[in-house]
């Protein structure tokens, strides 16, 4: 498996200039809520990519475009969440998936 040490690295850099640019204090609440307004996101864009929600007048590449842009939020927030939480990523990932067939 590879490591996301470095990758969660980039997302909770980018994270703490976001909180500091819109003086936003990132604690452990702000963190969940703001996974849950991202899933939030990435459902209204679902439902607009398939047809059951308003498309505000984007064609079907640029609806593509942004459930594309909103998983990539879910992403950084779960990664930023991990870290916040002293989760181990790459540990659960493979005992949860079951990648490593002796766990």
């Amino acid at each position: 498996m590879h490591n996301l040490a470095e990758l969660a690295q980039k997302f909770d850099t980018a994270g703490q200039k976001y909180c500091s640019k819109y003086n936003i204090k990132r604690d452990d609440d702000w963190v969940i809520m703001k996974l849950q307004e991202e899933v939030g996101e990435l459902f209204q864009a679902w439902l607009m990519h398939t047809g059951r929600g308003r498309d505000k007048g984007q064609t079907p590449d640029e609806l593509k475009q942004m459930l594309a842009a909103e998983t990539a939020d879910i992403l950084g927030m779960i990664m930023i969440f991990a870290a916040t939480q002293n989760i181990d990523l790459n540990h659960y990932i493979e005992k949860k998936w079951r990648f490593k067939v002796d766990d």
